[in-house]
């Protein structure tokens, strides 16, 4: 009968380490030790990031030699090349796409503003209007998970958390063209979220060959098949990302290693680093084909780079209380974006969006209107300046010539020796504003005024447009409001020390770095970035300083805006640090609601099927019995390996006797067992069994992991929680205390060389201990005959 077969452990003393706990004491309502997130998260699953050693694996081990090792290294650096050129093209191309669209716009409407400035807002409107709604209909009817940035969905995947449709092919193409359609429709978000988004698609694709629904597949690259690898190519992709959208390889890197990764080595470092090389040599040799001209508008926008290095040459120690205001600032507001993004966006959740892809649509179009509306309507309503003195050969020209865009733009002005300091900001690109508020030698460009009220309506409009269904970066929006507080502080600066050579873009870029480090609560890899897009070296101390003075301030208040936007979707992060009651638990209390489901070693196909419709564990623990009667644990079998095994039905044996799996052939490769990426994978309601294959029987051990992490049940739940993070692990035993010790593993104990002998360094001490020893013994042995004769 099927609850012969539902065993829950033992207490018994001998052999103690391979028993789980007795589930009696447990809920029968709780979820399951081994069940799929607990936590809220519907719809995802977790990964096995945890190699599992059944025989199938062992023999697959077996049978490789080095050439083949050196095959399989030489492959993942070969994806590697592939996952930096796909980046830096798809980069490129969303670039390039974008910089046309925004310089036909900004050129047609200036065309006919000549004539009529009606008739060029409403062309101005449309041409948004329309971009936008392609945006929103791409992402609601062909690749709903490509909406928002991507990097909460992409984070939780990195630390185990799998999202349907995260990493797909209509994922990938929804964030290119919807980013296209979202940033050239001039909404106040950016395309460098979505990028990274966007490389660990190109990633993911590559590593399991294409995609089998589009007919876009090949057999010859799927030998990633395993979550570890996929990971590793994931890695690569957001790291190659970063890189391509702020031309920072060194930068990617690193918000790799802070931001999204949960497990790190030094040879995945190796290859994420020349991704992100790969990837720079693509967009800077892009950039070079595009300076004859064949681009289009593309030139010296699209691949943002702000080069400051002709601004300030050095700082002031009297500047740093007015650039440590500029990180209190920017703690505070990037801290108030991340609640506001939070209610906002659990706003559209329940309410807004749950009434269709309609709604969905209608949203982004009137947030579209009301964007255009501002940026062109407001310019109108501020007087122009006057144009200041230019530097020869300084490369200013006030103001631009019609139909141009960049600094001093010339927008409803009575003269054509006058400016609009506003349009010059709104009425713009959103790299060519920053640029504007970025520039060196443009003393009094912009009026305090004018910056207050841009603060504030991009603001509100970045609050309002985040969570809309569009692909949303956030990287240049918070780039945006910081430096527009940032300059408004250093026109203060400026004025209060009026002898000191103080550039007003200088704060601006420390008003950047600071509310991102106050939304975003990035560090190092932000402060690499930053200096690496502005091309000046000498304000990495001040960048560190607002850096550390805006996140210690942000976190005061709430979490990071990814970790906010993760906890909001449901997906259940594991963050670097365990909570602080953990340290008041043990690992039994953390699984006292659960239910332990323990499968026999040979069980019937039937009990088999009616235990996987029963619950929705994704693993369980395999026992057998001893020939003295003792019941022991002796692996862990997956759900996923279940389900093969009953789809193919060639492991099936009429006998309910147990075999030896060394002398049975191993029907399965290892990678038979491997779930696709990003998608539900195999259900058991898909299988299809007889009457007669219910009454077969299966032998779980070649197909189960006979070594699965355990953890005694009075463990500190912060050592449980830094063990399973740090490993990337699905399942943990908890077991009783174990009754004995067999052996103890030291650090000499692992220093063992590929012959299988132990390193020189050991043999060297273990010689020297064993010489003194000898030659203590051999004194003793000379001493005794003189004692026995002095006590004879």
């Amino acid at each position: 009968m099927l609850s012969n077969h539902l065993h829950n452990g033992i207490e018994s003393d001998s052999l103690i380490w391979s028993r789980v706990p007795d589930s009696d004491d447990a809920s029968t309502d709780g979820v399951g030790l081994l069940s799929s997130p607990r936590d809220g998260g519907g719809g995802v699953d977790s990964l096995d990031y945890e190699v599992i050693e059944n025989y199938a694996y062992r023999e697959e081990q077996a049978h490789r030699g080095k050439l083949y090792v050196g095959y399989y290294v030489a492959v993942k650096w070969f994806f590697s090349l592939l996952i930096g050129i796909g980046t830096g093209l798809a980069a490129v191309f969303i670039n390039l796409s974008v910089e046309n669209f925004a310089g036909w716009k900004f050129a047609l409407t200036f065309a006919i503003i000549q004539k009529s400035y009606f008739a060029g807002f409403i062309v101005y409107l449309v041409i948004n209007l329309v971009l936008v709604f392609s945006s929103a209909y791409i992402i609601t009817q062909f690749a709903p998970a490509a909406a928002g940035s991507g990097i909460p969905e992409i984070k939780g995947y990195l630390n185990g958390i799998d999202i349907p449709g995260t990493l797909l092919f209509r994922t990938l193409i929804g964030k290119i063209f919807g980013s296209i359609g979202s940033v050239g429709g001039g909404l106040a978000l950016g395309k460098e979220g979505p990028l990274v988004h966007t490389g660990a698609c190109i990633a993911s694709l590559l590593g399991q060959g294409g995609s089998t629904k589009y007919h876009f597949n090949s057999r010859w690259p799927q030998l990633f098949k395993s979550d570890r690898d996929r990971r590793d190519l994931v890695t690569c992709g957001c790291a190659a990302g970063v890189a391509a959208a702020f031309r920072a390889p060194v930068g990617g890197v690193l918000f790799a290693l802070e931001e999204v990764t949960s497990w790190w080595r030094s040879q995945l470092m190796w290859r994420v680093f020349f991704t992100s090389a790969i990837v720079a040599v693509v967009v800077r040799t892009a950039m070079g084909w595009c300076k004859s001209g064949i681009c289009g508008h593309f030139g010296g926008g699209g691949f943002i780079i702000w080069d400051v290095s002709d601004g300030q040459d050095d700082y002031y120690f009297k500047e740093l209380l007015p650039m440590a205001v500029i990180g209190v600032i920017g703690g505070l507001l990037g801290a108030l974006f991340n609640q506001l993004t939070y209610y906002m966006t659990s706003w559209r959740r329940n309410y807004l969006h749950k009434k269709g892809n309609r709604v969905k649509i209608y949203e982004a179009c009137i947030i579209s209107c009301l964007t255009s509306a501002i940026s062109f309507g407001l310019p109108l309503l501020r007087k122009c300046s006057p144009c200041p003195e230019t530097v020869p050969d300084s490369g200013i020209e006030c103001p631009r010539p019609p139909g141009m865009y960049g600094n001093y733009v010339n927008f409803y002005c009575k003269t054509d020796n006058e400016y609009n300091d506003l349009a010059t900001i709104f009425f713009n690109t959103q790299d060519d504003a920053i640029r504007n508020l970025f520039s060196a030698k443009t003393m009094r460009e912009f009026s305090a005024q004018s910056l207050l009220t841009f603060l504030a309506m991009f603001y509100t409009l970045a609050v309002v447009t985040f969570g809309t269904a569009v692909p949303a970066g956030q990287f240049v929006p918070g780039i945006m409001i910081g430096s527009t507080y940032g300059r408004l502080v250093g026109m203060f600066v400026v004025r209060f020390y009026k002898k000191l050579n103080i550039e007003e873009g200088t704060y601006a870029l420390l008003g950047a770095a600071s509310f991102l480090g106050g939304s975003m609560r990035m560090t190092v890899s932000l402060c690499v970035i930053m200096v690496e897009i502005t091309n000046n070296l000498k304000l990495l101390p001040l960048i560190m300083l607002v850096l550390l003075v805006s996140k210690a301030v942000g976190d005061a208040f709430n979490e990071g805006l990814y970790e906010v936007q993760a906890r909001l979707k449901g997906i259940p992060l594991l963050e670097s640090r365990p909570k602080n009651h953990m340290r008041q638990m043990i690992a039994k209390e953390a699984c006292q609601s659960q239910k332990v489901i323990s499968l026999p070693r040979v069980i019937r196909v039937a009990d088999v099927a009616s235990i996987l419709r029963s619950n929705k564990h994704n693993g369980f623990p395999v026992i057998d019995h001893t020939r003295s009667g003792e019941t022991l644990v002796i692996g862990l079998v997956l759900r996923s390996h279940l389900l093969v095994l009953l789809q193919s039905k060639v492991d099936f044996q009429h006998s309910p006797l147990p075999c030896d799996p060394s002398a049975r052939p191993i029907r399965h490769r290892f990678s038979e067992f491997a779930k696709p990426v990003s998608s539900k994978g195999l259900c058991i309601d898909d299988i299809h069994l007889t009457s007669d294959d219910l009454e077969m029987y299966i032998d779980l051990a070649p197909f189960l992991n006979p070594s699965p992490y355990v953890v005694p049940e009075d463990m500190s739940l912060t050592k449980v929680y830094n063990l399973f993070r740090q490993l990337g692990l699905r399942h943990l035993f908890v077991v009783p205390r174990p009754s004995r010790v067999i052996g103890l593993i030291t650090r000499k104990d692992l220093l063992i060389e590929e012959n299988g002998e132990s390193s020189a360094v050991e043999l060297q001490q273990s010689t020297s201990v064993r010489g003194r020893y000898s030659e203590t013994a051999t004194r003793t042995d000379a001493a005794r005959p003189l004692l026995d004769d002095l006590l004879g």
